[in-house]
């Protein structure tokens, strides 16, 4: 059986939910592998729709085991509230189709606290865009190895002494900024009092996915965000505090990279970004709205409105080399329907030079200007459209540009937020 890593290919927003949707009927195992309740998917089915911060995907089909993974951080409170929101639709949540792995770094009141702080600086070089829901923070702890772990909950003791070590640290920081310092009594009992609630799910995910594999169970690998968020490959340090990169769904999950063998990359037809940082084909004038509007780019959990542009091929091409991207599946193909003119960005110029990639250095992506090649809009809808000689012409060379650009098959075509408006062309499960 195939196991298949899902990533988004620019800065996160590409319509993964819909595909990791698609994806996890034919799928065991769904694997949330990095990132927090900041990144979220939404899934239509049937005509309902599913807002999920940290729920794997999988969680709205029966007879699925979803599962958090190590290398995500977990806001215990959150994620109890959004069970219960879940539940509320007619979705079965139980500690025997949803698993939490004992070693996941906990997201505490304090993270979110010091997020907002820094966002609030009046110094630039702390305000980055966050969510302001404590990720950073959180993961800086995680590194810095004072976290709070799923696994701590279970001894009062050993809670008490881990909360003193991460205070102190906190604390430290509270008072350089003027503010009180933070109170461990309460922090402890309100872990203590989810911790029931938490810890039921709990479990060591390394041991469960060795025996899904000795099954020849299908494992389904489930990316938030997208690489350009990469703490490592993305545009620092205007990224998200986690590596978003298909490599990360091992390491985040407690399985050898030979567990992988297919990885898709999810592409939207056009570009967008939320929140600082460069982005070097934004359009700021009523195209760019027209794309916004048409798009319904607004963030999943935080409602943010999303900054558009055309169709950076370099960014992806790039993204698609970092990650090991074995076929794209392009989304939101309709949005660009009844374009006059359509736009890809083919390279930059820095400083009058000619480049083919993104340069590693801030200043520089900054100062980067997209060379652009131009392709005749299509007038008639691609919406709902579900066979590829069906899309018009103009619509099948923009696609088959695409492919040749970034030197990757493109394995999929989204022509709607349905499920069932998917043109599949290869089956990413398929040995």
């Amino acid at each position: 059986m195939s196991n298949v890593v899902v990533v988004g290919s620019q800065w996160g927003d590409e319509g993964k939910g819909k595909i990791v949707d698609w994806l996890s009927s034919e799928a065991d195992i769904v694997i949330r592998f990095q990132g927090g309740h900041n990144a979220g998917h939404t899934l239509v089915i049937d005509g309902k729709t599913y807002k999920l911060r940290l729920l794997p995907s999988g969680i709205v089909r029966e007879n699925k085991i979803s599962i958090i993974g190590n290398g995500v951080v977990v806001d215990p409170w959150a994620l109890i509230d959004e069970i219960e929101e879940i539940k509320k639709k007619g979705v079965s949540i139980t500690e025997k189709n949803l698993f939490l792995s004992e070693s996941a770094t906990l997201i505490l009141p304090i993270h979110s606290e010091l997020d907002v702080l820094r966002e609030d600086s009046s110094s630039k070089n702390l305000k980055i865009g966050t969510t302001r829901r404590g990720i950073g923070p959180a993961y800086e702890d995680k590194v810095g190895r004072r976290s709070i772990r799923v696994v701590d909950l279970l001894s009062k003791k050993n809670l008490d002494v881990k909360l003193k070590t991460l205070l102190q640290h906190h604390n430290y920081l509270r008072k350089g900024m003027g503010k009180k310092i933070f109170n461990k009594k309460k922090l402890k009992d309100d872990l203590l009092k989810i911790a029931p609630k938490i810890l039921k799910y709990s479990k060591p995910i390394w041991k469960k996915i060795e025996e899904f594999k000795k099954l020849n169970k299908k494992i389904l690998f489930e990316g938030a965000q997208g690489i350009l968020l990469d703490v490592d490959h993305g545009t620092y340090p205007f990224v998200t505090s986690s590596n978003t990169v298909a490599s990360s769904a091992a390491t985040g999950s407690g399985c050898g990279i030979n567990t992988i063998d297919y990885i898709l990359g999810i592409t939207k037809a056009y570009t967008t970004r939320v929140g600082e940082g460069p982005f070097p084909t934004e359009l700021k004038d009523k195209i760019g709205e027209k794309l916004g509007e048409r798009g319904k780019e607004f963030g999943t959990v935080t409602s943010r409105k999303r900054r558009c542009g055309w169709f950076d091929g370099v960014l992806v091409r790039q993204t698609i080399k970092t990650s090991g991207i074995n076929g794209i599946a392009l989304t939101k193909l309709d949005v660009l329907d009844g374009f006059d003119e359509i736009k890809i960005c083919i390279g930059y110029k820095l400083d009058g030079k000619k480049i083919d990639y993104l340069p590693s250095s801030s200043e520089q992506q900054f100062k980067i200007k997209p060379i652009y090649k131009s392709f005749k809009g299509w007038k008639t809808k691609t919406y709902g459209i579900g066979e590829f000689s069906s899309l018009p012409k103009e619509a099948q060379n923009y696609i088959k540009f695409i492919e040749n650009f970034v030197e990757t098959k493109v394995s999929a075509i989204s022509t709607s937020p349905e499920r069932k408006d998917t043109i599949l062309i290869e089956d990413p499960f398929k040995d």
